[in-house]
């Protein structure tokens, strides 16, 4: 499959995935959902990986960058987008999100040292106005809220998000996007599971509905599973800049399962931060005479 369809199942399984786990989340914890989302997303890749005749075991060396890609892009991304999504909703997500290309230019001129001429600099800008228009809605007494705390830990996740497909593109080269995928989910899954054996999780899972279930596995096998997979095998044949661009697509994918699904309100100075958020993205990632 081209590597640009493998970026758009990837997007549209994820587009989906804010409003399934904002669903799931009103019946089991954060932690709870992480766990058993990234087992049984660990458990589909390493079934993929036997019916190639691949090892699941990393290759010597590549154990420390597989754990902190585990790390950032599992246990860190998922525990503050879990904890955002209990107090924000999915559309407001959907649309942060799309920040992520904004904070990876800005890493790269960080430590790639690409510049970030005039035209960058008022693409960040105003994503920054579009995002400050999506948390508050237009309204100054924001502060406070529940739903503004919740926007913030999402933020977090894409600044988190940029720097995990930063560290994994250089691993990617390395290891191949299969044994990557599928290491760093392993190993990040192993470090929710001391949370989750503390919580007593376990215990959570007989009040799942039919419904709940249905998301759960939607998110472990679709989105963790064939998800990761397919952003992995993007990145591993194109720059890491033109696959963060089909996250334009997100928040599109997101909106309209929100309000199909979960009934969500779009407000209008949310959607007009989004497409200001978008309208930034674009002009940082547009290139010289394209």
């Amino acid at each position: 499959m081209p590597p640009r369809l493998y970026a758009l199942a990837a997007i549209v399984l994820w587009g989906i995935s804010f409003v399934a786990t904002k669903a799931v989340l009103r019946e089991i914890s954060p932690t709870t959902l992480i766990f058993t989302r990234f087992g049984l997303g660990a458990a589909l890749l390493a079934f993929i990986l036997m019916l190639r005749g691949e090892r699941l075991a990393p290759p010597r060396g590549s154990l420390g960058s597989l754990a902190l890609l585990g790390f950032v892009g599992v246990f860190v991304h998922h525990m503050l987008q879990a904890h955002g999504l209990t107090m924000t909703s999915a559309m407001n997500t959907g649309w942060l999100i799309g920040l992520i290309p904004i904070w990876s230019a800005v890493l790269s001129a960080i430590f790639l040292r690409e510049s970030m001429g005039a035209r960058k600099l008022a693409g960040l800008a105003l994503g920054f106005i579009g995002a400050l228009a999506v948390v508050t809605r237009g309204e100054i007494a924001f502060i406070g809220l529940p739903s503004a705390r919740g926007d913030f830990l999402v933020l977090l996740s894409t600044v988190n998000w940029a720097v995990y497909t930063i560290l994994a593109r250089a691993v990617l080269s390395r290891i191949g996007a299969s044994r990557v995928t599928a290491g760093a989910m392993v190993l990040g899954w192993l470090m929710v599971a001391p949370l989750f054996l503390m919580e007593s999780g376990w215990r959570e899972w007989g009040a799942l509905s039919a419904s709940g279930w249905g998301s759960v596995l939607f998110l472990g096998l679709g989105c963790s599973g064939l998800g990761y997979l397919f952003w992995s095998a993007a990145l591993a044949r194109l720059e890491a800049s033109r696959v963060s661009a089909f996250l334009y697509l997100e928040p599109l994918v997101t909106l309209g399962a929100a309000a199909v699904v979960l009934g969500e309100t779009i407000h209008a100075m949310t959607v007009v931060g989004g497409l200001l958020v978008l309208a930034g993205v674009f002009l940082v990632q547009l290139r010289g005479g394209r």
